[in-house]
Parts: structure tokens; C-alpha cells; sequence
């Protein structure tokens, strides 16, 4: 029997409970309005005037590479390479992240094995009504209530929350959204390994190229020198002729050092990206037989927003945003979660096992937010604030993309002109070396002539690998920023 003050003490509670549900009843089920936020950036239909819908970043970076000593180096460095590795494991990461986000639509079954004791006072209510029990007629033997009282359970008790505005749903979505992006993380790394291993690969083609010029006017320099000592001994020309020509020689000698060093870092930073220890590149193909294609397409941007990486990894973490919004909303609403439970209790261990010691039950619980609102609404604002920050890198992602791949067909189109403009300069300073040479034999020319001719030449050969070097390297950057490399 409960006592009559109990009774009252719930009444008041509940009349204290309703009174508080009904004034904030209206604010419980009103979340805040919803924001409209932009999402899509208007952008050009086409790159300079560029109407063509082929576009080279369609292709396969096998197909796009045909040098079989690069493509071996981008194979070694996409299974070896450490970042790659790191973003594979990332992607394994949001992977579990959204079967963890599954679990919580399906109700939790555990396994339980409780034992305990209830110790009850005489003034207790626990205390007075079992008592009270244990004098009835009906109850007698193991059915008595003992003091202290055991309390063994051996059964499943499980929790659900049944998903009333799908918060639970949205939640699913976005971990699998950010799923989506971690995969477009992952692309966007490979993309640009692909692009950095072929830039140091051309940039050792080219310092190859820079050696052979280096030492062939090495070579010509010492005949130079010893040509200038026979004219010397015949009282043609004076020491200092001599030495002018000599350091001529040691200075091409000096850049002859600076180039091997250069090639020896970039070696070992491609093979940091080949994730191995310093060791010697292989390469058998020279620069000056690579040949650039004689047309460059782009596309239109429409193919560059649907391929590149970075705008689509941009693009689901504002959508996961989106999401992560809606779910802050539904956090305002009322909640209901079931808590059932299965199994066999009893206060005496001896009758666990017995069928009559089989007990079920369930708790539905309704909770709703009412003086943490403030809390909710903190979050609610976070929510929106990283949801149009999120678009803000998704713009961002667009325009920079634009501006890639405009940059990018500029640098291949003038560094063409430039290419052509070197190989005629290279030509006419070989002619005049060369007449320089002849007029210097018969006493037309001075030595410093020819030591400016032979100059001058190096320097134009020098400048015109460095200018092939640049356009593969505005072709790469071309192909990454349209988003190939990572098919």
C-alpha cells in the first residue's frame, strides 16, 4: 500500500511536469527556421572561347604518359608512397565511421548477467510491503521475500530509438557523404602524385640534357684553349687571350658541378615520393625526343567540375554540412526510445532456471529538450556557420579550378611561341660561333668575339631546354588541373 503523501507528492510533480510541458510546448516542437542557403556556383560555359568537348583529362595517365620508365616510377610511387597510404587509411576511417552511424537506426541487444542484493529498512516502503507479502497464504517456501533480498537477472535488455524526424537517417547520410568525400580525398592525392612524379621526372630529363650541352662545350672550350696556346707560341695573340679562354672553360666546368647537383636532389626527391631510400632514377629517353602534342584540349568546365577531385570533395562536404544542419534541427524535437527486456529473475538462485522465473518488460520514454535550449541553439548556430563555410570552399574549389586550367592553356599556348622564338635564336648564334671562329683564325675577329659567341650559344641552349622543361611541365599542370591523373 502506498502511503497517501506519496500520492500527493506525485500529483504534484506531475501537475508541476504538465505545467512546464504546456508553457514550453509551443518552443519544444518550433526548431529554428530553416536558412536558405546557396547551393550551386554560376560558372562559365566555356575555357577562353574553348567550344570542344574533348578534353585530355579523359584520359588514363597511362595513356597520357606513353614513357615506360615514367610510367614505372607513377606505379612505384601510387603503391608505395607514404600520403597515399595515410589517405587510404583516412578512407577506412569514414568507412567505419558510417557502419557506426547504420548501427544506431537498428535497436542494441546485450547479453546480460546481473547479481546483486537489496539490504531494505523496516521504514521503507520496500521494507513494509514485502513484509506485508511474506504473510500472505500465498506466499510461502522460495516464494518469501528474503532481507537482504538477491536480485539475479539472466536474459537481454536492449535500447532503440525510433528515428520520429530522422536525425538518425540524417546522420547516416552525412557520415556516408563524408564517406564519399574521403574517397574524393583520396583521388585528389593521387592526382597530384601522378603530376609531381611526372614534373621531377621531366625535370631530370631536362638537367640530363642541360649535362650533355655542359660537357659538349666543354669539350669545344678545351679545343679553344689549346688552339688559342698554338697562336700563342706563333706570337698571334698574348697571354691573356689565354687565360680569357681558359676561364671560359672553368666556368662551364663550375656549372657542370651545379647541374649534377641538381640532379642528384631531384633524384632523391622523387624517390621520396617513390617512398624508398635515395638510389639512381632510371630514364632512357632524352627531352629533346619527348614530343608535346600538337593540340591541347580542355573541354568545357562542365567535365572539370564532374572530374576533378577537389571540387567534388568540396562539394559533399557541403552537402554533409547541409545535412549536419537538419540534424541540429531535429534535436529541438521530442525523442522516444523503447528499452525492452528478456530473460529469467529471481531473488533466490536456486529457482533461476525455473520456467516460472521468465519476466519481460519495456519503458517507453518521450524527452524533450527544455532548459538545455540554449546548448541546442549553440549548436544549431555552429551547425550553420560550418554549413556556409563549406560552401565558401566550394566556391573557392570552382574558381581556383577556373583559373588552373585558363592559367595553364595560356602557359602551353605562349611557351609554344616562346620554344620556336628560342630554336631560331639558338640557330643564328650558332651561325655567328661559328663565323666568329673562322674570322678570329685569319685575324678579323678578336678573341673576345668568339669567347662571347661561345657564351652566348650555351646560354640560348641552356634557356631553350629550361623552355621545353616548362612546357611539359604547363601540359601537367594542365592535366592535373582538369582533374586526370587519378582514374
Amino acid at each position: 500500500m502506498v502511503p497517501p503523501f506519496i500520492h500527493k507528492s506525485f500529483n504534484s510533480l506531475g501537475c508541476i511536469a504538465l505545467l512546464t510541458l504546456s508553457m514550453s510546448g509551443c518552443r519544444l516542437l518550433a526548431p529554428p527556421e530553416q536558412t536558405t542557403r546557396p547551393s550551386k556556383v554560376d560558372s562559365p560555359v566555356t575555357f577562353i572561347g574553348n567550344t570542344d568537348t574533348t578534353s585530355l583529362g579523359d584520359a588514363d595517365w597511362r595513356t597520357f604518359f606513353s614513357d615506360p620508365d615514367l610510367e614505372s616510377l607513377i606505379d612505384t610511387a601510387l603503391a608505395r608512397n607514404p600520403d597515399v597510404q595515410i589517405m587510404a587509411q583516412r578512407v577506412e576511417m569514414a568507412r567505419s565511421q558510417f557502419q557506426f552511424t547504420r548501427g544506431a537506426l537498428v535497436p542494441t541487444v546485450d547479453a546480460v548477467v546481473s547479481a546483486g542484493f537489496d539490504k531494505y529498512g523496516t521504514y521503507t516502503m520496500n521494507g513494509v510491503g514485502n513484509f506485508d507479502t511474506n504473510l500472505s497464504n500465498n506466499v510461502k517456501g522460495n516464494k518469501k521475500v528474503p532481507n537482504p533480498a538477491p536480485d539475479y537477472f539472466l536474459g537481454f535488455r536492449s535500447t532503440w530509438e525510433i528515428d520520429l524526424w530522422g536525425k538518425l537517417r540524417n546522420r547516416k547520410q552525412a557520415a556516408f557523404v563524408r564517406f564519399l568525400s574521403s574517397e574524393k580525398g583520396r583521388h585528389l592525392m593521387v592526382t597530384s602524385l601522378v603530376a609531381e612524379v611526372a614534373r621531377l621526372y621531366y625535370t631530370l630529363l631536362a638537367l640530363d640534357a642541360e649535362m650533355e650541352i655542359i660537357r659538349e662545350n666543354i669539350r669545344l672550350q678545351q679545343t679553344a684553349v689549346e688552339l688559342v696556346d698554338v697562336q700563342k707560341a706563333a706570337g698571334r695573340v698574348t697571354e691573356l687571350a689565354v687565360q680569357q679562354f681558359t676561364a671560359q672553360l672553368l666556368n662551364t666546368r663550375s656549372l657542370e658541378g651545379q647541374v649534377h647537383q641538381q640532379i642528384v636532389e631531384t633524384e632523391n626527391q622523387l624517390n621520396l615520393l617513390l617512398g624508398r631510400f635515395p638510389q639512381p632514377i632510371a630514364r632512357r629517353k632524352n627531352l629533346r625526343d619527348q614530343q608535346l602534342p600538337a593540340l591541347v584540349r580542355a573541354g568545357v568546365p562542365m567535365q572539370m567540375l564532374r572530374r576533378r577531385p577537389d571540387i567534388r570533395q568540396a562539394e559533399l562536404e557541403m552537402e554533409a554540412a547541409r545535412i549536419d544542419v537538419e540534424v541540429a534541427r531535429a534535436e529541438f524535437l521530442p525523442s522516444l526510445a523503447l528499452t525492452p527486456y528478456l530473460g529469467l529473475n529471481a531473488f533466490r538462485a536456486s529457482v533461476l532456471f525455473d520456467p516460472a522465473s521468465v519476466a519481460m518488460g519495456m519503458v517507453a520514454g518521450l524527452t524533450a529538450p527544455v532548459f538545455n535550449r540554449r546548448y541546442l541553439k549553440a549548436n544549431y548556430n555552429l551547425s550553420e556557420a560550418r554549413s556556409r563555410e563549406a560552401f565558401l570552399h566550394y566556391q573557392k574549389a570552382i574558381l581556383s579550378g577556373f583559373s588552373d586550367v585558363v592559367t595553364d592553356l595560356r602557359g602551353i599556348e605562349n611557351f609554344r611561341n616562346v620554344a620556336n622564338l628560342k630554336a631560331q635564336e639558338v640557330a643564328m648564334l650558332e651561325q655567328a660561333t661559328g663565323v666568329s671562329k673562322e674570322l678570329f683564325a685569319t685575324g678579323y675577329a678578336s678573341y673576345l668575339e668568339v669567347i662571347t659567341a661561345q657564351r652566348s650559344v650555351l646560354e640560348a641552349k641552356l634557356a631553350q631546354i629550361n623552355v621545353k622543361r616548362a612546357q611539359f611541365h604547363w601540359l601537367i599542370d594542365l592535366y592535373r588541373s582538369l582533374g586526370g591523373g587519378w582514374q
